[in-house]
């Protein structure tokens, strides 16, 4: 491993401590507060070292590994700090993989730190001994096994600066139980580069110039924006960037809350369920600008029909994303925040109206075929969407939504009026079912003094449903909409359209979440008549501290818009 850069002319005298104790005074070096995780053997020194450390650092115990990196995850998506996971060995090291995984795809900066069996039982075959190393290679930004107390400053420096550099990502540190134990002289130096790791490349004048002319000579030109706005913190450059350019501008699912929905400029959100408007232009404009965002495929469709009459420009910091899925006529790589402030000197102050009326007329012909009969259905049920739009009003967009996959996450980013930034937060890439009610623990820790929301359907509750005695142990205010179908409701609706409404193996009979939330001591209530939705919306936003709202909704409703799987985005169904 290369040694870590000093800061010059400082002197710092070594101490002698445990590898253990080492890993914690890091974590407070890196400035850490909290950490997730759950003891085990191998990982046993790091909590009894902790035992002394518990007014610098806060430890939450949660019921499950899978628990813990989803609320890591949560934590520093919401926070912007990197989150913190402990694990032991074997199964406890394998449950994080899931959501380490999770965190790769959705570019999260974790620190997962396992323990491992001592050293001298590596490859033995030992009592909870599994290759973490190699199973987690594939999935982090970077791993690294310490067998010796010397190496766990250095590791752990690496980890906190490649975990939060760059692009973000999630990083492993496997430690044995004797590196835990053993004594060493202990100094820590913060990781301040690497050698052949260059996380954010130097920006490039030409192609900036080239999107710049590219951008004032278009008649339609059409904006989507990703995650990278607010990884990079650039959700203030973008917006003077599309009010000085007039650009239609449309969110990615992950890029959501980066830009106000309610801005006369934003027109939706793209991607399989995504609005009617910014799906079928994207095969009319003539420049398409993307920023922040990886083509994934349930935002392109068909890739070989995606814009393909447009001139694409991609902005970009991972240079593995450009051309990986769309080709591109001008590519920037760089941080977002940097390359849009670069740009804004150099595009004309411009307005697109005419071009903008076509989203518009898209918007009525949406509201029309699909929102009106989501929100307004003849059916006594509720509907999922109906209760997402009354809960955007009830908190006028300014919430925190976490939400879980399927059909209640598509309505949550349809229906929600994301109008404050940072506010939301998912699981995209993946595609996890179980994140949200982890998610939103990490999220409220986060940022206590924001309201945090978790939106789920009935199967993504029962993923993680122990998660609620985290809940009740920390006395965590989190807010919980349980939307109730009965259904694995995303399984369901393409089984009916196509799989001819062969409905295998998606009906859920479901336990009485009321007496469950309640048996966690956390206030409960269920409705199940729209006439009662409104009262029930304010006994659970006003309740002090958590509580749970369970609402049976309509259990063969759609979501509508859809793109079908492998289809163009110009063939968008509107039901």
């Amino acid at each position: 491993m290369e040694a870590l850069i000093e800061n010059p002319g400082k002197v710092v005298e070594a101490e002698r401590i445990s590898g253990s104790e080492a890993i914690l005074r890091c974590l407070i070096n890196e400035e850490v507060e909290t950490i997730f995780g759950y003891p085990g053997g191998a990982i046993m020194p790091v909590y009894d070292a902790l035992f002394d450390y518990e007014n610098q650092l806060r430890h939450i115990l949660v019921r499950h590994e899978q628990g813990a990196i989803h609320a890591a995850q949560g934590y520093a998506r919401n926070s912007g700090k990197v989150g913190v996971c402990f694990a032991t060995s074997g199964p406890g090291a394998t449950n994080l993989i899931t959501g380490i995984t999770d965190a790769q795809i959705d570019s999260t900066p974790i620190v997962c730190i396992t323990g491992q069996v001592a050293s001298h039982l590596l490859g033995s075959d030992a009592f909870q001994e599994t290759d973490i190393i190699g199973i987690s290679m594939p999935v982090t930004k970077w791993n690294f096994q310490v067998t010796k107390p010397e190496e766990i400053p250095e590791a752990l420096a690496k980890a906190f600066y490649i975990a939060q550099s760059g692009r973000p990502g999630p990083v492993l540190i496997d430690i044995t139980k004797d590196a835990q134990q053993q004594s060493f002289d202990f100094i820590y130096k913060r990781c301040e580069r690497i050698r052949s790791y260059q996380p954010y490349p130097e920006l490039r004048e030409e192609p900036l110039k080239a999107a710049a002319a590219l951008i004032n000579q278009a008649k339609k030109p059409y904006l989507l924006f990703g995650q990278g706005v607010t990884l990079s913190g650039a959700e203030d450059e973008l917006k003077r960037f599309v009010e000085k350019t007039g650009i239609p501008s449309a969110s990615t699912l992950l890029g959501l809350s980066a830009f106000s929905t309610k801005h006369p400029l934003y027109v939706g959100y793209t991607g399989m369920h995504g609005n009617y408007g910014p799906n079928v232009k994207t095969n009319e404009c003539d420049v398409f600008i993307a920023i922040g965002m990886r083509f994934d495929d349930r935002v392109t469709g068909d890739v070989t029909t995606y814009a393909k009459q447009a001139k694409v420009i991609h902005i970009e910091l991972d240079p593995a994303e450009i051309d990986k899925n769309i080709l591109t006529d001008v590519a920037i790589i760089g941080d977002a925040k940097q390359v849009l402030k670069a740009l804004l000197p150099l595009v004309n102050k411009n307005s697109h109206q005419q071009w903008l009326a076509e989203f518009r007329a898209c918007d009525k012909i949406e509201m029309d075929k699909a929102v009106q009969k989501s929100l307004e259905p003849k059916s006594k049920l509720m509907t999922m969407a109906e209760v997402v739009h009354k809960l955007s009003e009830k908190t006028k967009g300014k919430s925190v939504i976490v939400t879980d996959v399927g059909q209640h996450q598509m309505m949550a980013g349809r229906y929600y009026q994301f109008d404050e930034l940072k506010s939301h937060i998912t699981s995209g890439g993946l595609g996890t079912m179980g994140f949200c009610l982890p998610a939103a623990i990490g999220a409220k820790i986060g940022t206590p003094e924001r309201q945090v929301i978790a939106i789920i359907g009935d199967g993504g509750f029962q993923m993680t449903i122990q998660e609620l005695g985290v809940i009740m142990q920390y006395q965590i205010g989190v807010k919980i909409l349980i939307l109730n179908n009965s259904f694995l409701g995303m399984v369901r609706q393409w089984q009916q359209l196509f799989f001819d409404k062969r409905y295998a193996f998606t009906e859920m009979d479901n336990p009485d979440f009321i007496k469950i939330s309640e048996g966690y001591r956390i206030p409960a209530q269920r409705v199940q008549e729209r006439n009662h939705l409104d009262e029930a919306f304010n006994k659970w936003l006003n309740q002090e501290g958590s509580s749970l709202l369970e609402v049976v909704v309509e259990k063969e409703e759609n979501v509508f818009p859809m793109v079908p799987s492998g289809s163009c985005v110009s063939k968008i169904r509107l039901e």
